[in-house]
């Protein structure tokens, strides 16, 4: 009996390892620790300080779009695109700063805009 319980614990602890990170967990710590919770490294994602909603400073993000962690994640270095207030900083990709400085957290079911609608309706020419 024994056995078999040891068994079906290894069983459990393999199964669990495997399984991939769910994608509704909802995030927080310092910034590669967030990225390396997300899928993709956090490529694509938006990713906000705690501080700022905070002091009441809605519709500012970072936009993710590279990421190079180390020491399992805890470190790394992260670009992306800024957006402050709803308007866009800059068009080009910069790295943020002060990963390890402040607390983090993802925005969870943020629209990725750069994925094109493919069943955006076309007219035809009738």
């Amino acid at each position: 009996m024994a056995s078999t319980s040891a068994a079906s614990k290894l069983t459990a602890k393999v199964v669990s390892a495997a399984m991939p990170k769910s994608p509704m967990i909802h995030s927080t710590g310092n910034l590669y620790q967030v990225l390396s919770s997300l899928p993709k490294d956090g490529v694509g994602a938006r990713i906000t300080q705690a501080r700022w909603e905070k002091k009441g400073i809605q519709d500012s993000y970072w936009e993710i779009t590279r990421v190079r962690l180390k020491a399992e994640g805890n470190h790394g270095k992260a670009w992306g695109k800024l957006v402050w207030k709803g308007k866009p900083v800059n068009e080009h990709t910069t790295r943020i700063r002060q990963g390890l400085k402040y607390l983090w957290k993802d925005i969870p079911n943020s629209p990725n805009p750069s994925v094109s609608n493919p069943a955006t309706p076309t007219a035809s020419a009738a």
